[in-house]
């Protein structure tokens, strides 16, 4: 990739800039600027959603045909680069970044027809049914039922750890519908209405207090056969292909931004050694490796972007992403809760936009934040990434999958 931009690429920058200058409103920047985790406050998600799609940028790494945007990488990298410098709240990925790939290349015409549109428009809301409480990184252990009775499957069991359950009206699933000698075998990918008979939600409160992931129970549900993606059984090849989107791309801007946010705080916060805490050299040594690091992901990030434009799926490169990602980001919460100092450890999640409820808290009559809302956002970021390497699979299991693919061990 040429980061040299043609004339026409800074046209396009001028572009978008002027786009974001004009559509996102004080409120949908300030949902941005004070998100607690990967996801923003839904209604401001949702918002944002709407505002891009009617601009036709809701999904730019789609197909054209379904909706997407016939951009080159650096049209790419120039948009994700912008909406995060300008504070954007991010869009949910269950629906545009996830199963809506699944759907484009396992869907039938009839799936691709029903949904992609609706995700487009926000009609349709996903969310994601893979972990159980005993299969969660070894999620081809998953037992979670769907018996065949006529045209439908019956599924019972649970799910866990599922975002944004409670908002969604569709879940996307992995059911067991044989037992067969290899676990991955027998697995069947499947699209469940959430307001069907039989599913109960109870929401699961996170260390930061929020209420963002639920289990979801699953008694004698009914799902229609027409609602499988792919087939009966080989839903493993379904969810293998989703994985390689959900695990990698789009990062690496909002990450960048992040840093240089931690050391203009960090310039403005005294150190040790009478200075600021930039100027420590202890904190600016983990700050420069962190850029350090930020770098190798926006290159590979970069290369992946030039692969999906290719025609390609990210391949083993997502596992590279994921990895570096999350560890990039939980180091980046770290630096930002050192940054934040004693008015960081204070619980104020009335100073920031998390991105579900937060369970019994009673905010100050007041309103009063002590310090800036920033320093309220640190520490709950800081507890909402503990997570990040364990999510879409652990990163032990993606140096797994890279020990394997790319080393051929």
């Amino acid at each position: 990739m040429d980061l040299e931009w043609s004339a026409a690429e800074y046209a396009f920058q001028a572009e978008v800039r002027a786009f974001l200058a004009e559509k996102l409103t004080p409120e949908l920047r300030r949902a941005g600027r004070l998100m607690t985790s990967v996801y923003a406050d839904h209604e401001a998600s949702m918002a944002w959603q709407a505002i891009l799609h009617q601009r036709g940028w809701a999904a730019p790494a789609w197909p054209v045909e379904y909706g997407g945007c016939d951009w080159t990488v650096e049209q790419h990298y120039i948009f994700d680069w912008e909406c995060a410098t300008a504070g954007a709240p991010a869009l949910s990925p269950m629906g545009i970044k996830m199963v809506a790939h699944a759907i484009i290349a396992y869907g039938t015409t009839a799936q691709k027809e029903f949904f992609l549109p609706r995700i487009l428009t926000g009609e349709v809301f996903f969310c994601q049914g893979y972990s159980e409480p005993e299969a969660g990184s070894d999620l081809a252990s998953l037992s979670m039922s769907a018996v065949r009775d006529g045209d439908d499957l019956v599924c019972t069991g649970s799910k866990i750890w599922t975002t944004h359950a409670r908002e969604a009206n569709w879940m996307f699933a992995l059911v067991r519908t044989s037992r067969l000698p290899k676990k991955q075998q027998g697995i069947t990918f499947v699209l469940i209405d959430m307001t069907s008979p039989g599913i109960e939600i109870r929401p699961l409160v996170m260390t930061s207090g929020e209420e963002i992931q639920n289990q979801v129970f699953f008694d004698g549900v009914r799902v229609p056969v027409a609602n499988v993606v792919g087939d009966i059984d080989d839903g493993w090849t379904v969810a293998k292909y989703l994985l390689e989107f959900e695990r990698g791309g789009g990062a690496a801007a909002a990450l960048q931004v992040r840093a240089e946010e931690i050391a203009t705080a960090a310039a403005a916060q005294p150190g040790p050694g009478g200075g600021s805490l930039l100027d420590d050299a202890t904190f600016a040594r983990k700050l420069a490796d962190a850029r350090i690091r930020h770098t190798v992901l926006a290159e590979i990030e970069c290369r992946t972007l030039a692969a999906v434009a290719a025609g390609n799926n990210p391949g083993p490169a997502s596992s590279m992403l994921k990895i570096l990602g999350t560890e990039l980001s939980q180091t980046l919460t770290e630096l930002a809760l050192e940054a934040a100092g004693p008015r960081g450890r204070a619980y104020q999640p009335h100073a920031t936009c998390p991105g579900g409820p937060v369970c019994e808290f009673e905010p100050p009559p007041d309103g009063y934040v002590s310090g800036e809302p920033w320093q309220a956002v640190a520490p709950l970021r800081y507890f909402n990434d503990r997570a990040g390497s364990i999510y879409a699979g652990s990163n032990e299991i993606q140096r797994n999958i890279l020990a394997k693919t790319v080393l051929g061990l």
